[in-house]
């Protein structure tokens, strides 16, 4: 079979190979791939600006069809459509997965980048790491369920959004703009949506088109100001930092509240960011550094996307081919394109 493989350290060193078709171990499966889309990660990867073993087959945000079933198989059937969780060889009995965050086990090696992923057509998974897929959310959408399940356990989960919030999110890519759809399901009164003069072309008319209504380029217009006038003078309940950017974490802090609560997505570029600590502490403001997902998180997101009360395929902008593939990280570096999922 197919698959885009990272061969090497190094920046670039991306090519579709020839790989073999895995089969599966005791209690895994292996899962006919149908989509899988393509994260801020896969492009760290390529740039080898994220931790990975190479050779390795590239991506993780997948869904597909149960294929094939290993020894000792019980959770699922074969013909079953299914996601799954990117947390493989967690070792399971350290107190960071006992107390259930395999997410962050120092052992843990994801698909995609410590072991094979899901840029091709067949994958290996254990079968406790599964989610099945419910006929109500396409194959194109279930290969968002990952990334949005990010969003719910940050904001859902790890930063309690409570309904009547009035919700700031900071970057509108696809996080961002997930980000902004979790809030607005978790009961959000209102979102505003904050970015720059660069995504005026796409990432801010996407904003407006999922109805959001306070959309703000802050090169253009004081972001600051326009939460205090939307929030009495008070500050907005949860800001959500998505950009990564140091200008967008610096904000987060004037645009809380005072017992407000700031939500942290985004990952800068090097270690040190300027943070003004003081105004933070005078606010007395929770904060919420984020990563990965919980095992709940995605039961949550499956059931928000298939009662339609979280419409994540709405990020979606373009579909490939895996042959295609350079095309589609292209759109993605020329932010032609949102969010790009690959098809086998």
């Amino acid at each position: 079979m197919i698959g885009l493989v990272k061969t090497q350290k190094g920046k670039g060193h991306l090519e579709l190979r020839d790989v073999p078709v895995p089969e599966p171990g005791e209690k895994q499966v292996r899962i006919k791939v149908a989509a899988c889309g393509i994260c801020g990660t896969d492009v760290h990867v390529r740039d080898d600006a994220f931790p990975y073993w190479p050779p390795v087959v590239m991506g993780h945000e997948f869904t597909g069809v149960v294929d094939a079933l290993g020894p000792g198989v019980s959770l699922v059937e074969a013909g079953e459509r299914v996601v799954g969780e990117p947390h493989t060889q967690a070792c399971g009995h350290c107190v960071l997965c006992r107390t259930g965050n395999p997410q962050i086990c120092v052992t843990k090696r994801s698909p995609g980048w410590g072991i094979d992923g899901a840029f091709t057509e067949y994958l290996v998974m254990p079968e406790f790491l599964l989610h099945k897929l419910p006929d109500s959310v396409d194959d194109v959408s279930g290969a968002i369920v990952e990334p949005t399940a990010n969003t719910v356990h940050d904001i859902i989960e790890r930063a309690t959004i409570e309904a009547g919030d009035f919700v700031v999110v900071v970057g509108p890519g696809p996080i961002g703009l997930l980000a902004a759809l979790t809030a607005r399901a978790g009961g959000a009164r209102d979102v505003m949506v904050i970015g720059a003069g660069v995504d005026e072309a796409l990432r801010l008319p996407k904003a407006r088109e999922m109805g959001f209504t306070h959309v703000v380029n802050a090169q253009a217009e004081d972001a600051q100001a326009k939460v205090m006038e939307l929030t009495d003078g008070k500050g907005a309940d949860l800001v959500v930092e998505c950009s990564g950017s140091r200008q967008g974490i610096a904000s987060t802090v004037g645009m809380v509240r005072k017992k407000g609560r700031i939500c942290v997505i985004g990952l800068p570029e090097g270690d040190m960011v300027e943070f003004p600590y003081k105004q933070a502490a005078f606010k007395v403001c929770d904060i919420a550094f984020c990563l990965s997902t919980s095992h709940t998180s995605w039961n949550k997101t499956i059931h928000l996307m298939a009662t339609g009360q979280l419409p994540a395929a709405q990020v979606i902008t373009h579909q490939f081919p895996l042959a295609k593939w350079e095309d589609a990280f292209a759109a993605i570096d020329n932010r032609e394109a949102l969010k790009v999922v690959l098809v086998p």
